[in-house]
């Protein structure tokens, strides 16, 4: 069953959100070839206790670990390591925290110094797919069309969109009501309604859409060895329409990258 939330809950949603976009716009300023996964998992941890909020992920289902890490070939659940990062990486840094009884989950595939051409047009392709997905969860609509245009918009591009692991309802639980898979057809699945909030996170491969787990029990990779990419926003309706909870924004300051790719979605001013 799928859980409305009331306007207040969603801007305490909302908080939650912006605490782990924070974050990953902190860990942007240290994403550099030397660093360890590890060491950005505590930056990771200190910062989110900072902010008056709890590691999201930290014990749920046993994770180890604040942040999941996913190094190239990884798709999604890779553990943090004391291996160094090196030029030419990718890592999809996913993060969660709690605050006010309520999770924010939030996750941005970042370059390390200069990537493969293919590689960083993986990742341009992805992002866009997040919010080609993002323009079909309003009202009317089912969560076929979300997966639909996700799929569509990346198999076009000869990726392969992962089937085994899907978006998710959010709220005092990180996974509620609906699933919400990166493939479908339209006017299939859940209808959406008022004041919900989800997690709609594409994960592409580059090559298959299959893959297989790591014998760490967390690791998910791609079964060529190819790389994937994962983005990931919180979204509630209100109004009828999707209003995106987190932002890339603090990435993008740290970075320093220009985008007005969220404008269009975002009804409240952010101030970054």
């Amino acid at each position: 069953m799928i859980i409305q939330k009331t306007r207040e809950e969603i801007e305490l949603m909302r908080e939650s959100a912006l605490i782990v976009s924070k974050t990953l716009g902190m860990l942007a300023k240290e994403l550099k070839p030397g660093v360890t996964t590890m060491q950005l998992d505590k930056m990771a941890e200190e910062f989110i206790r900072a902010q008056g909020a709890i590691p999201g992920f930290l014990g749920l289902y046993d994770c180890p670990s604040t942040l999941l890490c996913s190094t190239n070939e990884a798709v999604v659940h890779g553990l943090p390591t004391d291996i160094p990062l090196k030029e030419g990486d990718v890592v999809a840094i996913d993060c969660g925290a709690i605050k006010n009884e309520f999770y924010g989950d939030h996750a941005y595939t970042f370059e390390i110094g200069e990537v493969a051409p293919e590689t960083k047009k993986l990742l341009q392709i992805t992002k866009e797919s997040l919010y080609v997905g993002i323009r079909e969860l309003k009202l009317g609509n089912r969560v076929g069309d979300v997966g639909y245009a996700i799929q569509n918009y990346c198999e076009a591009e000869g990726y392969g969109v992962v089937r085994e692991l899907v978006g998710h309802g959010l709220g005092k639980k990180m996974h509620e009501d609906p699933e919400m898979p990166n493939y479908g057809k339209r006017g299939r699945g859940k209808k959406f309604i008022e004041g919900m909030v989800v997690a709609i996170e594409p994960m592409i491969n580059l090559g298959t859409h299959r893959i297989k787990q790591l014998d760490d029990g967390w690791t998910i990779v791609t079964l060529d060895g190819k790389p994937s990419a994962h983005f990931e926003h919180d979204v509630a309706i209100i109004d009828g329409k999707p209003e995106i909870l987190s932002t890339f924004g603090y990435v993008y300051e740290a970075l320093g990258i220009v985008s007005d790719e969220e404008d269009e979605f975002r009804q409240n001013t952010l101030v970054l």
